[in-house]
């Protein structure tokens, strides 16, 4: 069984207000073993990150400036989740951005 463990950061909490996500991080486990493959992105928002947000976060505007678009990493990043069952602390945050942003 193939599993990836993910986790992301966000504009925000409401994907359907606007909010982007900004960080993707996954790591990789088969047979409940971690692998080596794992995936971490950063991501252009196309959107300021609220200062509130920065906070609870780290990742400044500034940071974000020069980094790929969703648009531009969602087939590497698809290619590397599918087929994998998701694992996720709050998945139905995760997932509903994901859902937005593909």
């Amino acid at each position: 069984m193939r599993q990836i463990i993910l986790d992301t950061e966000t504009t925000g909490i409401d994907p359907l207000s606007g909010d982007r996500i900004v960080e993707i991080g996954a790591v990789e486990m088969i047979k409940r073993k971690l692998t080596d493959n794992n995936y971490h992105q950063y991501v252009q928002p196309e959107r300021d990150v609220p200062q509130e947000v920065i906070e609870v976060h780290g990742i400044t505007n500034e940071f974000l400036r020069d980094k790929p678009l969703y648009r531009d990493i969602a087939q590497e990043f698809f290619d590397y989740i599918k087929g994998a069952e998701l694992v996720a602390h709050n998945a139905p945050f995760d997932t509903g951005f994901m859902d937005n942003e593909f």
